[in-house]
């Protein structure tokens, strides 16, 4: 199931951009996504992608497919906490290549450049 602006309900990706720094882009209907994020990504180390399973959600870091990078050189990491059927399907890291990046891709690469912080307006394509 999608939420309004095309991503699967419960989705938390949080991401940095060329220019802005790490936030939220997408907060899995929750008020405060820093709680679950940091519950999942407990046991993941810093560098690099990953994957860890807990219980009925995941932790999922990519490096970015297309090797963008920050105005510091620094490749983008994305980092998802997936529930539901899409912590189901995505069981690795290349999963989540597969299945996970093409749900944000489009909506990324109209944001990553932008001199600040994207809106949801412009996150949306607005």
């Amino acid at each position: 199931m999608s939420s309004p602006h095309g991503l699967p309900v419960g989705l938390i990706w949080a991401t940095r951009g060329r220019t802005w720094g790490f936030r939220f882009l997408a907060d899995g209907g929750r008020p405060d996504p820093l709680a679950a994020y940091e519950s999942a990504f407990g046991e993941v180390v810093d560098e690099g992608a990953a994957y860890h399973r807990d219980g009925d959600s995941a932790a999922l870091r990519l490096v970015d497919p297309l090797g963008r990078a920050d105005a510091a050189g620094r490749v983008i990491p994305h980092d998802f906490v997936l529930s539901g059927t899409l912590a189901a399907e995505v069981t690795s890291v290349e999963d989540g290549v597969r299945l996970v990046w093409p749900l944000v891709a489009e909506a990324y690469a109209r944001v990553w450049d932008a001199p600040t912080a994207p809106t949801r307006r412009s996150l949306l394509g607005g």
